[in-house]
């Protein structure tokens, strides 16, 4: 079983180098036992969490923050520290002095989601899809000299920071491998299979990781596949599962479970880490959804109930604030097409009315956030979430 995910071998420099067998393992997988039971709760969970997501009166609305959860923590496994807060500040073009410089990392990463989500219209998860997320993933930022969209030429390596490729963790396949096994994990991702779907995502993941194909940005991507790949196959009909809230709360073990998987071939060990994120993560994002709805509800009857003849053009703002959490009240005066007086007067009601929060502090130029609604998705979600 050690050599059932593959096989390190001596280069002609000397280092050892991992050579990923092809999926699916051989021996197969042992759906059994504990992992046939973690697979049924993954299941029933995302089923219901995309039955949840389809009861909500405008599903795209709700998308929006579902995507900027994911990149934020996806991003934070990384290492940046920019925070939901932070990149809808950067997307709302407010320059705050104090902005963590990383924030446009997140910022190419709801890119690079959006970009591929459109492109499964067209083109199906494959390597030439994969290196078009990297290139949006990595344009302008920090690992941008690390060649966007291109699979690498030299030796990378997975190890404590400042160690040399001899006392590497981990050394991903050598560069002219790298195509050869892209392009075998294409074929598994497309070929006829008896295994289930969500077994078929959790060892793709692990694989794209294995064979790290990239200089720079191989988690992010590899991350984004599973989103991918839950929407092309039809598993959810929107993304709306933030696994990296999972993966984030339990790197170390993340990360030991796709080692464990290279030096001891234990795939189950990994897909039942896998299948328990699906599970947690699903049935938190059920309940955001339902918070979704209670929110609504009642910020419309605040709207119909304390704005009187501008509960049209307040319930209008009130839409629009699903997508665009951050408004000014130039752009609430564009939004309902009112005088400036009118689209301030409608804002401050708001305010007054429990909706809308200013800010910045300022006297001019000021900004509002539907904190309410961010507050479903940002840190206090996820500490009640670590406490459950």
């Amino acid at each position: 079983m050690r050599h059932r995910a593959g096989r390190r071998i001596a280069q002609p420099t000397g280092y050892r180098a991992f050579h990923p067998a092809p999926l699916p393992p051989d021996p197969p997988v042992r759906l059994e036992g504990g992992l046939q039971a973690l697979l049924s709760q993954a299941d029933r969970a995302l089923g219901r969490l995309d039955g949840s997501i389809q009861t909500l009166p405008n599903p795209d609305l709700f998308v929006f923050m579902y995507v900027r959860k994911e990149a934020v923590l996806s991003s934070q496994i990384e290492g940046t520290q920019s925070s939901l807060q932070d990149l809808l500040a950067a997307e709302a073009h407010v320059l705050a002095p104090d902005r963590p410089r990383d924030v446009d990392e997140v910022v190419n990463y709801v890119n690079a989601m959006n970009h591929g989500l459109h492109r499964l219209h067209e083109l199906p998860v494959s390597v030439r899809l994969i290196r078009e997320i990297h290139h949006r993933l990595l344009q302008g930022v920090r690992g941008a000299r690390l060649t966007p969209g291109e699979l690498r030429r030299t030796q990378n390596w997975i190890g404590p920071a400042g160690c040399t490729l001899n006392e590497a963790t981990f050394v991903p396949p050598p560069p002219h491998e790298v195509p050869v096994a892209l392009g075998a994990l294409e074929n598994f991702l497309h070929a006829d299979s008896e295994l289930p779907q969500l077994i078929q995502i959790g060892l793709a993941h692990a694989q794209f990781e294995t064979i790290h194909p990239f200089l720079d940005g191989n988690g992010r991507v590899g991350r984004l596949l599973i989103t991918f790949l839950l929407c092309q196959r039809e598993i959810l009909i929107k993304p709306v599962l933030y696994l990296s809230h999972f993966f984030k709360q339990h790197r170390a073990e993340y990360y030991e479970r796709l080692q464990a998987v290279r030096d001891a071939g234990d795939w189950e060990g990994w897909l039942a880490f896998f299948l328990r994120g699906v599970a947690s993560v699903s049935r938190e994002a059920t309940e955001t959804a339902r918070r979704i709805l209670a929110l609504r509800e009642d910020h419309r009857a605040r709207v119909t109930t304390g704005l009187g003849r501008a509960a049209g053009n307040g319930h209008r703002v009130l839409e629009h604030l699903y997508q665009r959490p951050i408004v000014s009240v130039a752009d609430v005066e564009e939004l309902t097409g009112t005088s400036y007086t009118a689209a301030n007067n409608l804002v401050s009601r708001m305010v007054e009315q429990g909706v809308l929060v200013e800010a910045t502090g300022y006297r001019r130029n000021r900004l509002f956030r539907y904190q309410a609604y961010i507050d479903l998705f940002g840190e206090s979600v996820e500490a009640e979430g670590e406490a459950a």
